[in-house]
């Protein structure tokens, strides 16, 4: 089972909302279940799938009755098949139909990430290159996601404005170019990674003769593209520290022949924006 990195700090709040959001001052159909009335039930997902989401599902459930039992059969990062069962529960059977939404939202929308994710990490298998997510997330969600990338198999970008520099076209424009960028973040001493974006060789080759830790290349053309990760083994080879990453557009049936150029990360805004939630059941038992 992955453990949460330590940036998912907001885990019982995103909880805390998204109870607030569907039970409000109460869940009125539940009152048509007597009281005392206890039941188990059994979630499945009901097509082929890379899980993700326990902690956010346990909290639900354990906010709303701690008495509720779970049994879990598949861990984060596990990859589940149509049709099997990733948990049991039991408990009070109003609680089960009360907590029963905003618990396999997260588990839907997480594990929707996962897969994605998986797809295109099985995709560029043995060329060496890392896919990695960006900060095109759903509003509320970007540190579950974070999470899910993980157990897709994939690697976080920075996490928001404040983990890392990432100077990008607008930023190039307003600082004057983007030596002049790269000079101001410098002088910032943030002691965060400093990342630049390219969308000429001539901006990679600036960026590389100030050793940033990260080259982003935009939407590089094929030749163009080969030429960006030469001048990086070059750099490299001399004592330079920079990875090389290709962003824009990639897609699955793309991102086998990127990769093979040689970069080092390819970066996926649809992977956490494109999301296609898991269809998942849940059923008294």
């Amino acid at each position: 089972m992955h453990s949460l990195p330590v940036y998912v700090t907001d885990l019982e709040l995103c909880v805390e909302h998204a109870l607030a959001e569907d039970i409000g001052d109460g869940d009125v159909t539940a009152l048509l279940v007597p009281a005392e009335q206890r039941a188990s039930a059994r979630v499945i997902t009901r097509e082929a799938a890379v899980i993700c989401g326990r902690p956010w599902v346990d909290a639900v459930f354990s906010r709303i009755d701690p008495n509720i039992r779970i049994e879990w059969r598949v861990a984060d990062g596990q990859a589940a098949e149509a049709d099997e069962v990733l948990l049991t529960l039991e408990g009070a059977a109003r609680s089960l139909l009360t907590g029963e939404r905003a618990a396999l939202n997260f588990l839907q929308t997480l594990s929707g990430t996962a897969t994605a994710v998986a797809e295109y990490v099985r995709a560029v298998d043995g060329t060496g290159c890392r896919i990695v997510d960006t900060r095109k997330t759903l509003p509320g969600l970007r540190n579950a996601q974070k999470y899910a990338v993980l157990c897709g198999g994939g690697a976080n970008h920075r996490i928001g404005l404040y983990d890392g520099i990432l100077i990008k076209e607008n930023h190039i424009a307003a600082a004057g170019g983007i030596a002049a960028a790269i000079e101001r973040a410098r002088a910032l001493d943030a002691n965060v990674p400093l990342m630049t974006e390219a969308e000429t060789l001539d901006e990679a080759r600036a960026a590389l003769a100030a050793d940033v830790d990260l080259l982003l290349v935009d939407e590089f053309s094929g030749e163009m593209l080969a030429e960006a990760v030469r001048l990086t083994r070059d750099h490299r080879a001399r004592g330079g520290r920079t990875v090389i990453e290709y962003s824009g557009g990639a897609t699955l049936a793309t991102v086998r022949t990127l990769a093979e150029t040689g970069v080092d990360r390819i970066s996926i805004g649809a992977i956490t924006k494109h999301v296609r939630a898991v269809d998942l059941s849940m059923r008294l038992t």
